[in-house]
């Protein structure tokens, strides 16, 4: 969405983390004048090269204005973008919060005047892990985490402008806890949340290192109405041996016995996650065991990644795939989200859902499947709708 001339217009790409970094900027830069931010990703060479595109575009729609790149691939990448004609300057990752670096003197922390439907609080930042395939770690330093007073203050403000949905998210949210005292595991966060807001009707969990999830929050998972029965999983991969040479910590059984775990006391859970295809060594048997996980666990929100070398990683060093035979794989798996996910809508036919409803007319359910809203329903209400009909992937 452009913003209005000679205002400042912040351009989010990537994760749900920068989603919810990119809110904390605007409202550091709201009233500036000429000014664009770009917050960038650099997961994948494809993210790299949208985050281009992205900054032409801007310099296109912007031609005066003062345009600075942030994010990941700001320092991933950072001898590229600053060599780019269109950009006057690149922010550190790590300091994209500091109103400073924009040449602002707002006070840390603000959020943006207005209501929203959804609000993303990033309660962990940063990677201590040495996944083969990452280049993240290096664009976000180490593991870091919001004390669980922070936490709340910050759920709060957004509470306070009228979110009906909090989605708990950062760069591995499962390890949230291990740098502050006592060590506190993601559920008890969880659990503070909850009690100290008994209005909340909806808290949602970013994506989860299934091997993380702790007792408590498995519990939350399981019997909490409140959370949100969506589950989304880190899981890369279906096939033990590629696992290991990305250097998860996870086996495929490990998260076929949490889904079926979490399914035995909460059946209406929807599973997400995480898949890379054609990850270096793969072959065709490793790939069907890739494609064969998704019906395994029944992946209904799949994101699909094609492999791509990152500088500077272990994997960018072990025998490639050929790029034809991942652009194949990266289809296939893709295709078998699909269809598991339109078979998984099709059985919404005819349940009620819980649906908040959004600004484009459509809404989510608590599931994470998207519903048609009916003509003149209240953007950031909770309404239950029974869907008649599936089409063209969404809930009618």
């Amino acid at each position: 969405m452009n913003a209005v001339p000679g205002t400042a217009e912040v351009i989010s790409l990537g994760c749900r983390l920068n989603i919810a970094e990119s809110e904390r900027i605007r409202a550091l830069v709201a009233g500036e004048r000429d000014l664009v931010i770009v917050n960038s990703c650099a997961v994948t060479a494809e993210a790299v090269r949208h985050t281009r595109q992205a900054i032409r575009k801007a310099r296109r729609e912007r031609p005066d204005a003062r345009l600075l790149v942030t994010g990941c691939a700001a320092d991933i990448e950072r001898e590229q973008l600053a060599a780019m004609p269109e950009v006057d300057g690149l922010v550190p990752n790590t300091e994209k919060l500091d109103a400073r670096r924009y040449n602002v003197s707002r006070a840390p922390g603000p959020l943006p005047a207005g209501p929203h439907t959804r609000a993303f609080v990033a309660v962990q930042n940063g990677c201590d892990h040495a996944c083969t395939f990452c280049v993240i770690p290096q664009g976000r330093g180490p593991s870091r985490s919001l004390s669980v007073a922070q936490a709340l203050r910050e759920i709060e403000l957004h509470l306070e402008q009228g979110a009906q949905e909090v989605v708990l998210t950062g760069v591995d949210v499962t390890s949230w806890g291990h740098d502050l005292p006592g060590e506190p595991k993601l559920g008890s966060l969880v659990r503070a949340v909850l009690d100290a807001f008994p209005s909340l009707q909806r808290l949602r969990m970013s994506s989860l290192d299934g091997i993380e999830v702790d007792g408590e929050l498995f519990e939350l998972l399981a019997g909490e109405e409140r959370v949100m029965p969506h589950l989304h999983l880190s899981l890369q991969h279906g096939h033990d041996l590629i696992l290991k040479r990305m250097k998860r910590r996870h086996s495929r059984a490990d998260a076929i016995t949490l889904v079926e775990r979490l399914r035995a006391r909460r059946p209406e859970i929807a599973i997400g996650a995480d898949l890379i295809a054609g990850f270096p060594t793969e072959d065709e048997a490793m790939h069907a065991a890739n494609c064969s996980i998704v019906s395994d666990l029944g992946i209904v929100h799949g994101h699909v990644f094609p492999y791509s070398p990152r500088p500077r990683t272990p994997a960018a060093r072990m025998p490639q795939v050929n790029k034809a035979a991942i652009k194949r794989r990266a289809a296939e798996l893709r295709e078998t989200v699909a269809r598991t996910r339109a078979e998984w809508l099709q059985t919404l036919v005819g349940q009620p859902q819980s649906v908040l409803v959004e600004s484009d007319g459509t809404g989510h359910a608590a599931n994470f499947a998207r519903v048609v809203a009916p003509p003149g329903a209240r953007r950031g209400s909770i309404i239950t709708l029974t869907p008649t009909k599936l089409e063209k992937g969404l809930l009618q």
